[in-house]
């Protein structure tokens, strides 16, 4: 039987072991081994079970010599003692003898000057599927000769036991960087392994000169490109999939000199709420080859109920880019003219749409502001107003000066500009329409809002536009929202405040970035 160089891992027994399966092979794997069921579209439905989103506590960082003085230590990346991973690592590659395992050999990285080669080795056919999906499939040529430039082993079977192996939980991810090595027990969540990758490039980029993001983005037909950073659910994978531009990604890329890249050769998108009107494009990729997470199906019909949230309201689909009917699928574009920051702001009182001066742009990014939704992560049942520094906190390893640093110096070399969109609420108590969203977008994407007239917001300081084709002007301007003007300016406050106390901790941002921020009084 051929073994593909598991024995490395200490993997030695396994009853059988297949690498880099089709899409279907992996799919009649999944239905024989009842891992999950077809839908109506030929989707592959799978439940996950107790871990519908990522679980951010149970993270954890090989706490090694070569690597203690990089790594940005804290409430994100909590140390643990190398004994500590080497026996759980132990029980892992133990566990999994006799079993079947999966492997999925492929790239991060769409920029070959970039590019990195990652190992995934899985215990289920169906977590296999997603990252061959959701990864850059390499070609018979590259496979022949391919080399990992980190693995990946995902075992959600397996459980660890926190009083013995020094974990919070059952679940644990734990990243080795010097071993070069990722251990993903407990959790069937398969954005567990999507952000592991995202993570490890997080480390390894800015070593070559490139910012990494998390982010979407897309380009038009005169080469523009644009990046939407934002956390889950604050619309990159919607507003990226714009008819009229080409995809590059959906979630994460880098900024290189002369490129912006698509790490991924997939898409994993939120299934809440999905329609065909107001999202064709994912609503349509749910179809054969595709794993879908916790959406309700009617077991007669295999029907999806995209509404139904009784399973999780973190639903989501992963799928090949291809499945995009305008993607750029070699997933490389020209540095961005366009960056927009996307937030979903609970309080209400962010504008729609509005322009970051350079200082402004540092400000924000390195705030990241926006509202945690309902299902992201384990334990969050409504919006939760929250900062996660560089709109990706939990995935950097490295202190944040590094990539605020970054973002500054490609934003000053490419003359791009920024915007910050609240993709959330206003004073109606209504979430921002996606079609008056888009209608900002596109304006800002074509130039056409700078046309505008603009005025500065009394609390946030930002330029904002009174007028943009195909929204309602009062919508604009968040006061003229608010029927009492009194709570208004109270929320806004409150949220100022909240922006200028997170911004404290930032001591070595600039005086002029500090004095960018919003004003508390």
């Amino acid at each position: 039987m051929e073994t593909y160089g598991l024995e490395a891992l200490g993997i030695i027994n396994a009853s059988a072991v297949y690498r880099n399966l089709t899409p279907a092979e992996l799919t009649e794997h999944a239905l024989r081994r009842g891992e999950g069921k077809l839908s109506n579209t030929g989707a592959l439905v799978v439940k996950t079970g107790k871990y519908t989103g990522r679980s951010a506590n149970d993270k954890f960082i090989v706490d090694t010599p070569a690597v203690h003085d990089e790594i940005a230590w804290g409430k994100v990346n909590r140390p643990i003692d190398k004994a500590k991973y080497d026996a759980i690592y132990n029980k892992v590659v133990a566990y999994l003898q006799n079993k079947e395992v999966f492997i999925f050999d492929g790239f991060a990285g769409a920029d070959p000057k970039y590019t990195k080669g990652f190992r995934i080795v899985n215990e289920l056919a169906s977590q296999n599927l997603f990252i061959h999906q959701l990864l850059r499939r390499p070609t018979a040529e590259q496979l022949a000769s391919f080399t990992a430039d980190f693995t990946i082993i995902a075992a959600p079977g397996f459980k660890c036991i926190p009083e013995i192996d020094g974990t919070r939980s059952e679940a644990a991810i734990l990243v080795n960087y010097e071993e070069k090595m990722v251990i993903i027990a407990g959790s069937q969540y398969a954005g567990e392994i999507k952000k592991s990758v995202f993570s490890v490039m997080n480390y390894i980029l800015p070593k070559m000169g490139v910012f990494p993001m998390h982010c979407s983005a897309n380009i038009g037909a005169a080469g523009d490109s644009a990046v939407f950073f934002g956390l889950s659910g604050t619309g990159k994978t919607t507003l990226s999939a714009d008819p009229n531009r080409q995809l590059i990604g959906d979630d994460e890329h880098g900024w290189a000199d002369d490129s912006v890249f698509n790490f991924e050769g997939g898409c994993y998108a939120k299934c809440i709420n999905l329609s065909a009107e107001k999202e064709p494009d994912i609503y349509n990729a749910i179809k054969f080859g595709a794993l879908v997470e916790n959406v309700v199906m009617d077991d007669e019909t295999r029907e999806f109920d995209f509404d139904d949230a009784s399973l999780a309201e973190n639903s989501r689909v992963g799928y090949p880019i291809e499945y995009i009917n305008n993607a750029k699928l070699d997933g490389v574009g020209g540095t961005p003219k366009t960056v927009i920051f996307l937030t979903a702001d609970a309080y209400g009182v962010l504008p729609p749409i509005s322009k970051l001066d350079k200082n402004q742009a540092m400000y924000y990014f390195v705030s990241g502001f926006t509202s945690k939704l309902a299902g992201t992560e384990i334990g969050i049942t409504s919006p939760v107003p929250t900062f996660s520094t560089c709109f990706g906190e939990p995935f950097l390893p490295l202190d944040p000066s590094v990539y605020a640093q970054m973002l500054s110096e490609k934003i000053e070399k490419s003359g791009a500009n920024v915007y910050l969109v609240n993709t959330g609420w206003n004073g109606t108590g209504k979430r921002t329409k996606l079609s008056y969203t888009r209608a900002m977008v596109t304006a800002a994407l074509s130039g056409e809002l700078e046309k505008a007239e603009f005025v500065t917001d009394p609390y946030f300081g930002v330029a904002v536009p009174t007028t943009c084709e195909g929204v309602p002007a009062e919508l604009l301007i968040p006061a003229n929202t608010w029927e009492d003007q009194a709570a208004y300016e109270a929320k806004a406050k409150e949220l100022a405040k909240s922006f200028v106390e997170n911004f404290k901790k930032y001591t070595h941002m600039s005086e002029e970035v500090v004095a960018a921020g919003p004003k508390a009084e």
